[in-house]
């Protein structure tokens, strides 16, 4: 099949945070399943630095673009996905995208990415490339469906086969503007297909028109998806997600194993794999070394790796954590960033616990990998998870996390039962901090009895959540949408 992807984030390009990370992995898996993908992301300042390595496309140098009242000019350039010939396409528009950051508050995202959604539809043209499938990801493209539908409709040779996949990665995030842009992006022409109630209330939401207009919706996993058809986790699009009935699904993601895998990861102290353990041991000694605590004698080392946000079920854990720390000869340690209170909080157990507890603000990729080879247990007590990546690098790194029953959580993540052996981390059901006392409860109880650890972590590594697994979905999802 031929694919044009849409977004405002690719790694290692563009990220903050796992819509990158999906949209970097994406192409990859489906050149190599035999797909012509074609991957379109803005070229934000900071490649501007490495533009050495940029190849100027001849076809698409100064091509104008109408937006509404306003003519902006981009020009492509082309650089592979690392590891690969995958070209990705990069939307080269200054007065748009060089800003310090990937997001940007001047006033004119709405204008940055509905440009985008544009350039890539252009550069499709110009490159004689008709898509069989245009995917797009979030609300940054989520326009596409219905310019497809209205101002490209004209250019049936090229568009004429084209079905569109809209994946929502965090219905939170809705492109919601004033009811005005609707004339700044041109879209005044077609204003009784736009959402009559919205324009009332003096809104415009991208998002919404991405839900009403795309041949199939998309999330990143299966429980997820149910739980988005309710009001409390829906973020007001329950409704018109619950009207697309079967055109909405989950899909849970996958983790690049290329990447994240203990048997070839460059940034690990020591590689090993589920027959030889050692390196895992190695890992945890050293770890601890380098951030200043002595190992443990008889209780595990905790990891978090996170942002710091509400979502992650902090709350919780700043009442249990103490206890624990209080309680046993247990670790901690924190890599993370993000809302200044939980900051201050993990920064207050450190000094409360000086030769238990470490944290380390910021983003540290070495450190990010070496926490899950060297932690015995990931905490990852998320009040909400639409996917969640950290549980299933953990479990490949024969690192059970602790999580609630929530989202892609509960898709991946099976409690384990010492009677059984069966299971591939610990499951708590409740937001509360009894909840997670629980499940550390259950983890101390499992951490004691060896030959039960020894299968839980076996258990974990086993599992199996690659790309070259999940990709599969994706596949069978476009060849739905196309009717084939």
């Amino acid at each position: 099949m031929r694919v044009a992807q849409v977004s405002s984030e690719l790694a290692p390009f563009a990220k903050t945070g796992g819509l990158g990370d999906v949209c970097g992995a994406l192409p990859r898996y489906l050149a190599r399943a035999g797909h012509d993908v074609r991957p379109f992301v803005p070229l934000y300042a900071n490649l501007r630095e490495g533009r050495d390595r940029l190849v100027p496309v001849d076809y698409a140098r100064d091509v104008p673009v109408r937006v509404g009242g306003r003519t902006l000019t981009f020009s492509l350039a082309t650089a592979p996905v690392p590891g690969t010939d995958v070209p990705v396409y990069f939307v080269d528009c200054p007065a748009l995208y060089d800003r310090p950051g990937v997001y940007a508050a001047d006033g004119d995202e709405h204008v940055r990415f509905a440009f985008l959604t544009h350039a890539a539809l252009v550069s499709c043209q110009r490159m004689g490339f008709s898509p069989d499938v245009l995917h797009a990801h979030d609300w940054h493209a989520a326009l596409a469906p219905l310019l497809l539908r209205t101002q490209y409709a004209w250019d049936r040779d090229r568009f004429g086969g084209t079905r569109t996949v809209l994946t929502i990665h965090n219905v939170g995030y809705q492109g919601t503007f004033p009811a005005s842009v609707a004339d700044e992006l041109g879209l005044g022409g077609v204003r009784p297909l736009l959402h009559q109630e919205d324009l009332a209330r003096g809104r415009f939401s991208f998002l919404m028109h991405g839900i009403l207009y795309a041949d199939a919706l998309s999330t990143v996993s299966r429980t997820h998806a149910r739980e988005m058809l309710s009001r409390e986790h829906g973020m007001g699009m329950d409704r018109w997600l619950r009207a697309r009935g079967d055109a909405f699904t989950g899909i849970v993601n996958g983790i690049d194993t290329d990447v994240w895998s203990p048997e070839t990861d460059p940034r690990l102290f020591a590689r090993y794999s589920a027959r030889d353990l050692s390196g895992k041991a190695e890992n945890r000694r050293r770890l601890l070394e380098a951030l200043g605590l002595a190992p443990p004698a008889h209780a595990p080392v905790f990891g978090i790796v996170s942002r710091m946000t509400v979502q992650k079920g902090f709350d919780l854990g700043f009442e249990v954590l103490p206890r624990l720390l209080a309680r046993t000869d247990a670790r901690l340690v924190v890599l993370g960033s993000g809302d200044r209170r939980y900051e201050r909080s993990f920064e207050e157990l450190e000094r409360r616990f000086p030769a238990q507890a470490r944290f380390r603000r910021g983003y540290d990729e070495d450190l990010a990998h070496r926490i899950e080879a060297g932690a015995d247990v990931f905490l990852m007590p998320s009040m909400f998870e639409p996917c969640g990546l950290n549980q299933l690098y953990s479990m490949r790194y024969g690192t059970p996390p602790v999580v609630r029953r929530t989202g892609g959580l509960a898709d991946t993540v099976r409690h384990f039962d010492r009677r059984s052996g069966e299971g591939t981390g610990f499951v708590f059901d409740h937001y509360t901090p009894e909840g997670l006392e629980w499940a550390l409860v259950e983890v101390l109880a499992a951490w004691r009895d060896r030959a039960a650890w020894a299968r839980l972590v076996r258990n974990a590594m086993a599992e199996d959540w690659s790309w070259d697994r999940q990709i599969r979905h994706y596949e069978a999802l476009y060849r739905h949408v196309r009717g084939a």
